[in-house]
């Protein structure tokens, strides 16, 4: 069942191409086959996909998460920013992939979010990635608290294990002061020694 919820929610986070939009009526059938919550959470997008003109999705979908930083489906964004840590996070990600012989579509990062709930649909490492990265999934989820988008994070959320108290302080105090900044190399010019 968390395989094919996740299957779903990865389908659900991508852009919405043809090979992408073919899939929503599987996802909309296969729907009560997953435990009521899951599914009533994921089937309020997947029914908005079903239901729209392709062109729109495709403009909602660009609008919510190529031009806002706040929504952005890689997970090590919230937690590194673009520093040059978010190397070494993405490489940590690259060889879970690696590890469990699942590989990224090319031109994907591995901590694309749909990418991670592909691998969660395979193997365990999924599941610990997203465990690991929970910070960032809460931080994405109150960005999204205004799109239909959520749902398919919400549902996500509700498959791993609650939150711990040292995650939920972490992710407000993201939320308050945003993605971390790289700070070497930022001294002025001109500065004396």
């Amino acid at each position: 069942m968390t395989a094919l919820a996740a299957r779903a929610a990865s389908l659900l986070l991508r852009y919405p191409d043809d090979h992408v939009l073919t899939a929503v009526p599987l996802i909309l059938d296969a729907l009560p086959t997953l435990p009521t919550r899951i599914a009533e959470t994921l089937r309020p997008l997947a029914a908005h996909r079903a239901g729209g003109e392709p062109g729109a999705l495709r403009t909602e979908y660009v609008d919510q998460f190529d031009f806002r930083r706040r929504s952005s489906l890689h997970l090590t964004y919230y937690t590194c920013g673009d520093t040059r840590n978010r190397g070494e996070a993405l490489a940590g990600f690259a060889a879970a992939f690696k590890a469990s012989g699942y590989e990224v579509v090319d031109g994907e990062l591995p901590d694309y979010l749909p990418a991670v709930l592909d691998l969660a649909a395979a193997d365990d490492t999924g599941w610990r990635l997203l465990r690991e990265n929970r910070v960032g999934l809460d931080l994405l989820a109150q960005s999204l608290k205004e799109s239909v988008y959520r749902h398919a994070v919400e549902a996500v959320r509700a498959l791993l294990p609650a939150p711990s108290s040292g995650e939920l302080d972490a992710a407000t105090a993201l939320a308050r002061t945003g993605p971390p900044a790289e700070q070497v190399g930022l001294q002025p010019f001109g500065s004396s020694r």
